[in-house]
């Protein structure tokens, strides 16, 4: 029981700091004159994400490259069937027709390259400074795209904060995301090794569905508030950012160990549940009820499959 308690500790001081990170980053950004929208694209994005990139390089580092790699699939994972369909089920999702020209079509493109590049059995620096490229590569596009048409993206609500605060939140949202993810990092292995439960499940499971914990509490938020229009799109960029970032990162710092298992299970289920995505973003209703149902279902099985 105190392995667990230290693993919700771990990731509460993650994800207590991922958001200090975003509110000092976001402030400071502001006081230098970039706009909310273009913070919404860059400083919120990353901040949201660096709970996965820290634990992902943390696990790397240390060696357990199943943790690493089983992070990121199973967040993208979570992100599409149960993050998607706990939201749909609360309200009906309605999808702009940009996010499946976009933002849907780059996530397949980016999980198909994914998986490619680890087939054979090794994710390596020069790959992931590909991933990285790719990531500088659509971040432009978005950059440039909001300069076009500033009324076509997500424009974020930032408060502006003295100096010293914004400083003061972006120190200790860093501290606390090294500390986090050593914690976190730290006790999932010991619980994996002391259970006898393989580092990947733990990754896909606990740890994926842990660092995804901000998606999903701004998800139902918006799903509550019945502001679902851009849910589908933050969803798919953050799997795009998962992949290009977090990968492309820490394989550019220690190159990923890929077991057989993610090749033939994980994988699958990350792209078999994007093609499952596709028709119900081409729907003119958007993501309904009871697909919801659907996608939470398949996430319940994929969890089964794999325990």
């Amino acid at each position: 029981m105190v392995l667990y308690f230290y693993l919700i500790v771990g990731l509460g001081i993650l994800l207590i700091g991922g958001k200090f990170l975003v509110d000092g980053a976001s402030s400071l950004a502001l006081r230098f004159g970039v706009s909310p929208g273009l913070i919404g694209l860059t400083v919120v994005a990353f901040g949201t994400s660096a709970p996965e990139l820290l634990v992902s390089i943390n696990a790397a580092l240390k060696g357990s490259s199943d943790l690493a790699l089983g992070n990121v699939i199973g967040s993208n994972i979570s992100n599409i069937s149960l993050i998607l369909g706990i939201s749909a089920i609360v309200y009906p999702i309605a999808v702009h027709p940009s996010v499946l020209k976009l933002d849907y079509l780059v996530m397949l493109v980016c999980s198909l390259l994914f998986f490619l590049v680890s087939l054979n059995g090794t994710i390596s620096s020069l790959e992931g400074a590909i991933f990285f490229l790719l990531l500088i590569g659509v971040n432009l596009y978005f950059i440039l795209k909001l300069r076009g048409d500033p009324n076509d993206v997500d424009v974020t609500e930032v408060v502006s904060q003295p100096l010293w605060k914004g400083f003061s939140l972006l120190i200790l949202g860093i501290i606390g995301l090294y500390f986090g993810s050593e914690i976190l990092v730290n006790n999932a292995v010991t619980i994996s090794q002391t259970f006898g439960v393989s580092e990947r499940v733990i990754g896909v499971t606990i740890v994926a569905i842990g660092t995804s914990l901000p998606e999903l509490v701004t998800s139902l938020i918006a799903a509550i508030d019945k502001k679902t229009d851009l849910a589908v799109g933050n969803i798919l960029g953050s799997n795009i950012f998962n992949i290009l970032s977090i990968i492309g990162l820490t394989s550019l710092i220690q190159p990923i160990q890929v077991s057989e298992a993610f090749i033939r299970k994980d994988f699958v289920w990350m792209l078999g549940l994007s093609l499952v995505l596709f028709p119900a973003l081409k729907s003119k209703h958007g993501i309904v009820r009871w697909e919801g149902g659907v996608l939470l279902t398949l996430y319940s099985l994929y969890v089964y499959s794999i325990l």
